[in-house]
């Protein structure tokens, strides 16, 4: 027979476990699920009928669809700082004042500032187990490349693998270089006037009526040779130095592969799931797919009716039945909510040089990616927790993909921030149906860090009005895109301004095609009155932050250069292993 004070030490024990067992078990978990660049009408159940997307169909079917879910902004790096932080990105700075709104290098020093919690902090605050496989585009680091200190493993996260910028066309071979139109202003037209003074100063010669010293000829040989030489070291140096894989801050495969490399990222977060099986956690898979450059492996290739484009998203839809199935053998679906969005609309403008449009279907809205009409804000938008949300409901109310941070904030037991305005609301009571409204009055959709537009939903109605103060030109004229600027810009001659604001009522017009007059509605300046009126409200609350997407925030910075060899700067190195099993 144990002595008294061992029964007592085994009895408190087992307490404590019974005690951490049923905590485990209150604590629901979190998959989201994040395309990158996904239109609405892409998959299946938003009205697609030739892209097969069975799996996210099958979440669709399972849990409650959202039909006017919205993102915070119409680009990668902005969308995804208010996905993480719930707060809009003029908040945290990460909305440009320039032309260009994403990170291009890995050597930036922007990112989304250490100030900033996301709900991958709050999670690990509660004692969750945190990841995120995929894409980040939230920064590296600061002011030296070992302080990581925008990295997600600084964020929240305990463990990352995947791709710390973006997957873009200068990553692959031969897919082109989003770099085309400042190779021509910076390169090609310094070249070609090189060679016009060159021809010039020949000509006079030859003439008689001018003869240039030698050094001029000199002179611009050389810088003729200088030009050339940056643009070959460019185009030989930029996919090593920005397409790479990271293991949590260990540089796994530079530069990145495409091959299998849907299936080495998913079986990672196979494995996660699997290994945090007994504890809550937290995964946030963040697909590469459908940012240009396309890709998919052997078994995808080919087999679409879309091209590059259809194969790349049916490999996707293929990754998200697998992690479905891993939660239904782990039997963890009836304790986890899965959500799956895009982080925005479809690039409408992503047509190849051959005509192929490799760009994705925004269904019947107009616009896209990089701008704020409809087809570039409105993402598809699921949420699936069997027994706790009544599976096959569609709800038509305006959410935000910055409604995620409140929802599993609130759900993992963690108070929000105090300190700092939370743009987001909490989804539950809408996806519970214990409202049948959404939280937002007022949405503000902003280009850049230019606020481009104001939604309204009034209480006690069922209208939706939306208020541009100025819209993008499209170009050329009659397209639904910036196709001459291969995106749309937010300001001075790229965009057309409207006094009075250009107004539409979205809940009858969503294809924004029928803007309205003070005769075709009668209360046209009492309705545009409250929404500037709410617009000057929300722009008090904004506080001067640092701009994180500065020229000088944006710019490449040599000493912050990651390179898994030290070898100058060919980093060359693949400690990739294939089955991707390496997460904690």
């Amino acid at each position: 027979m144990l002595p008294t004070r061992d029964m007592m030490t085994l009895l408190l024990l087992l307490l404590f476990l019974c005690e951490a067992q049923s905590w485990a078990a209150s604590k629901p978990n979190f998959v989201l699920l994040m395309a990158d660049d996904l239109g609405i009408g892409d998959p299946g159940c938003y009205g697609n009928k030739t892209l097969r997307t069975p799996n996210i169909d099958r979440l669709a079917r399972g849990g409650v669809k959202l039909t006017q879910h919205l993102a915070a902004s119409p680009l990668c790096t902005p969308s995804r700082a208010a996905f993480m932080t719930g707060r809009y990105p003029v908040r945290s700075g990460m909305a440009s004042q320039s032309q260009v709104g994403v990170f291009l290098f890995s050597a930036s020093s922007g990112g989304l500032p250490p100030s900033e919690i996301t709900f991958a902090k709050l999670l690990k605050d509660q004692g969750y187990s945190t990841a995120l496989i995929g894409k980040w585009h939230l920064g590296i680091s600061c002011h030296d490349p070992g302080d990581f200190c925008h990295h997600p493993t600084s964020h929240g996260f305990d463990y990352f693998h995947g791709l710390p910028l973006t997957n873009m066309r200068d990553c692959k071979l031969g897919e082109g270089s989003v770099f085309t139109a400042a190779f021509r202003l910076l390169v090609l037209l310094p070249m070609q006037l090189i060679a016009l003074a060159l021809l010039t100063l020949v000509v006079l010669k030859w003439l008689g009526l001018f003869r240039a010293p030698p050094c001029a000829f000199l002179f611009l040989f050389l810088l003729a040779t200088l030009l050339l030489g940056l643009l070959l070291g460019f185009l030989h140096y930029f996919r090593p130095l920005n397409c790479f894989l990271m293991r949590n801050r260990d540089i796994t495969q530079q530069p990145m592969s495409y091959d299998n490399l849907t299936q080495r990222l998913t079986a990672d977060a196979a494995h996660f799931l699997r290994r945090n099986a007994e504890t809550p956690f937290l995964l946030v898979l963040s697909f590469l797919h459908m940012h240009t450059a396309l890709f998919s492996s052997k078994d995808f290739a080919g087999k679409s009716q879309h091209g590059s484009y259809g194969d790349a998203a049916e490999e996707m839809d293929w990754s998200v039945g697998q992690i479905l199935d891993v939660l239904d053998e782990l039997k963890l679906a009836n304790n986890t909510l899965v959500y799956f969005s895009s982080d925005q609309g479809a690039h409408v403008e992503e047509v190849t040089v051959k005509g192929e449009v490799q760009g994705g279907s925004n269904g019947i809205y107009k616009g896209g990616k990089a701008n704020n009409w409809e087809g570039g804000i409105r993402v598809p938008g699921i949420v699936r927790w069997p027994g706790v949300i009544q599976a096959g409901l569609e709800i038509d109310e305006p959410t935000s993909n910055m409604d995620i941070f409140p929802t599993v904030a609130k759900l993992a037991g963690s108070p929000l921030p105090q300190d700092r305005v939370i743009d987001g609301r909490d989804l539950m009571p809408l996806l519970q149906m214990r409202t049948q409204r959404s939280e937002h009055e007022f949405l503000f959709h902003y280009c850049n860090s230019y606020l481009n537009a104001v939604r309204w939903h009034p209480p006690n109605s069922t209208s939706i009005w939306k208020a541009f103060f100025f819209t993008p030109k499209f170009s050329p004229e009659g397209a639904n895109g910036c196709f001459d600027t291969h995106v749309c810009f937010c300001y001075g001659q790229y965009v057309t301004y409207h006094d009075p604001p250009l107004l539409f009522e979205i809940s009858r017009d969503p294809r924004e095609r029928n803007p309205l007059t003070p005769t075709s509605e009668p209360r046209f300046w009492e309705i545009l009155e409250a929404m500037q009126e709410a617009a000057a409200r929300h722009a008090r609350t904004l506080q001067d932050v640092p701009n994180q997407l500065s020229l000088g925030n944006l710019m490449w910075k040599p000493w912050l250069q990651l390179c898994c060899s030290s070898l100058g700067l060919s980093c060359q190195c693949d400690r990739e292993d294939q089955d991707g099993r390496h997460s904690p």
